[in-house]
């Protein structure tokens, strides 16, 4: 495997790490950027969840820049705050959402009404308490819900900030996605919590395998990262019988506070700082990676939703 280290010094020295204007998805690519081929027709939506064993790992600003990262390449990317409990997206794009999930669920809105689009070229759906209330609607509602949902499936990417640790909603979120991305840091805790939530989501979701990648946020230096990495992927392996692939690192940067600070992310406002050359880096890998399972939104909501509904 290349090492990390030596293509982000490379892409430190080349016009490929910078951006594009902070228009929509899907504009003209400026000179040096690598373009994304064309969408195929009838093309699966690709669903990752972005989770973690604890709060304050810094999941929700990766999966933001993430979600920007793609846009950057011309992707049609959405980003679903799943977090109920602190919804922080819409905090880290400093924009307020009026609708949310819930006024799907309740039929007050369709979910065309209530994305958001954003400067960044992703667009946003605000979560709420929502999706806790799935497992109470009638067979109507969950059709009407289904299909609402279904009207997702034009995106490239689907992106979901789950909450942090083991609640049902963060398993429903990462038994229906295609891909779990895991996000720890160096932290004893973190790393500890980070073999929770992946022994938990191989133990719980027994039907298909889910998965999952890990991310190494907030590291000095690659060696960190990859130490990290290794050691997390070993004892899942040793004592969980379960692969997981290493995707990739963040650097420990003053940039990334800054930008919280500032309501705008941090691949944007420092597109060259090592964090976002990280997440450029990662957003690459990605795209090079075929996903075990790429079935699209109808795919996420039959298994979102469970056994007990006809889709």
């Amino acid at each position: 495997m290349e090492e990390q280290a030596d293509e982000l010094r490379a892409l430190m020295q080349e016009d490929y790490v910078q951006t594009g204007s902070e228009g929509s998805a899907g504009s003209d690519a400026s000179e040096g950027v690598v373009k994304s081929p064309q969408v195929k027709k009838n093309h699966n939506t690709r669903i990752i969840a972005i989770t973690s064993g604890k709060g304050g790992v810094g999941k929700t600003n990766f999966a933001v820049n993430m979600a920007i990262a793609y846009a950057q390449l011309g992707k049609k990317v959405i980003l679903i705050d799943g977090d109920l409990g602190m919804a922080n997206v819409n905090v880290l794009l400093n924009i307020v959402p009026q609708y949310n999930m819930m006024h799907v669920i309740n039929k007050k809105k369709t979910m065309k009404e209530i994305v958001m689009d954003t400067e960044f070229g992703i667009k946003f759906i605000a979560g709420a308490n929502g999706f806790s209330k799935i497992a109470n609607l009638s067979v109507d509602e969950l059709d009407y819900f289904a299909t609402q949902f279904a009207s997702l499936g034009n995106a490239d990417i689907i992106i979901i900030d789950t909450g942090a640790g083991i609640a049902n909603n963060v398993l429903q979120f990462v038994a229906a996605a295609d891909e779990v991305f895991v996000v720890t840091t160096p932290e004893p805790t973190a790393i500890t919590d980070a073999y929770g939530i992946i022994k938990i989501i191989t133990t719980e979701i027994v039907d298909h395998t889910v998965d999952i990648k890990l991310i190494v946020n907030r590291v000095h230096s690659a060696d960190e990262g990859k130490r990290i990495s290794e050691r997390i992927i070993t004892i899942v392996g040793q004592f969980l019988g379960y692969k997981v692939e290493y995707l990739g690192f963040v650097y420990e940067d003053p940039v990334v506070q800054a930008s919280v600070i500032r309501q705008k992310p941090f691949i944007v406002v420092n597109p060259t700082s090592k964090p976002a050359v990280c997440l450029k880096h990662i957003v690459g890998k990605i795209e090079k990676m075929e996903p075990e399972y790429n079935e699209g939104v109808s795919s996420f909501i039959k298994k979102f939703l469970g056994k007990k509904n006809k889709y």
